[in-house]
């Protein structure tokens, strides 16, 4: 069995996406960053790597058996001893996992990049585990409130959570079935459509004003998105996260 020592993570909780795992660049102050005195690293498979840095999906048992107890987080200058906390790679990609004692990879983290080097440097001789998994039969189903990587392709991870926001805010939209008001918002995004976007029905309107957000990210999004959560304390409160309190 490999180790790293003094692994510097910064865990994102429940993401079932690699997109909202962030690389190190893209770390903030405040994030909470911990150190990891000792964890176990495993080469596996890119196809087991992609289920564990892209699904909540149960892990290999055979897997769990391997690193149960064999990671110590450092608190306090004491060590803790995690159930089941690993480092595993295929070769390419890179991710930390904690379980928080469960069978799914419910923590995840990037490493800093001196310790990524260093795990390329440790399995370069080494060939990948195999682990016997049940992979979900059919392909994994992306919808808008997880939406498919290509539609966060290129984005920081501010514009990511702003991108996710207006997904958030348009599906509550589509949850209102509310005519006049799907018309009056699709006609902020396209005023020059104004007289088509009247004849619309409900359905049509949304699902052509989603096609037309879906791509790209842009200060007209950003503007668009502001509007549209005005006066929603739960969305407000994202969006201060990332931009500050709103003026209004």
């Amino acid at each position: 069995m490999l180790y790293l020592h003094d692994v510097w993570v910064n865990w994102f909780e429940g993401e079932e996406n690699g997109y909202n795992v962030c690389h190190f660049h893209e770390w903030r102050k405040d994030d909470g960053v911990e150190l990891l005195d000792q964890v176990p690293l495993l080469k596996v498979e890119p196809i087991l790597f992609s289920y564990i840095e892209n699904d909540l999906s149960e892990l290999p048992q055979q897997l769990l058996d391997d690193i149960y107890q064999k990671a110590y987080l450092r608190k306090n200058h004491e060590r803790v001893q995690l159930e089941y906390c690993f480092v595993v790679t295929d070769g390419v990609g890179i991710l930390a996992v904690d379980t928080i004692g469960y069978s799914i990879p419910i923590r995840k983290s990037r490493l800093i990049p001196r310790q990524e080097q260093l795990v390329y440097e440790m399995i370069a001789t080494h060939e990948a585990k195999e682990y016997q998994f049940q992979q979900n039969s059919d392909n994994k189903d992306f919808h808008i409130l997880s939406p498919e990587p290509e539609l966060m392709t290129g984005l920081t991870r501010k514009e990511r959570q702003l991108k996710q926001l207006l997904f958030m805010a348009l599906d509550q939209l589509h949850t209102s079935s509310n005519e006049a008001e799907i018309r009056y918002w699709f006609t902020e995004w396209c005023p020059e459509r104004y007289e088509e976007i009247q004849e619309l029905n409900f359905e049509n309107a949304w699902q052509q004003l989603f096609e037309e957000t879906k791509y790209g990210w842009s200060k007209r999004h950003e503007t668009f998105c502001e509007n549209l959560i005005k006066g929603q304390p739960f969305f407000e409160k994202l969006w201060e996260m990332e931009h500050g309190p709103k003026v209004n």
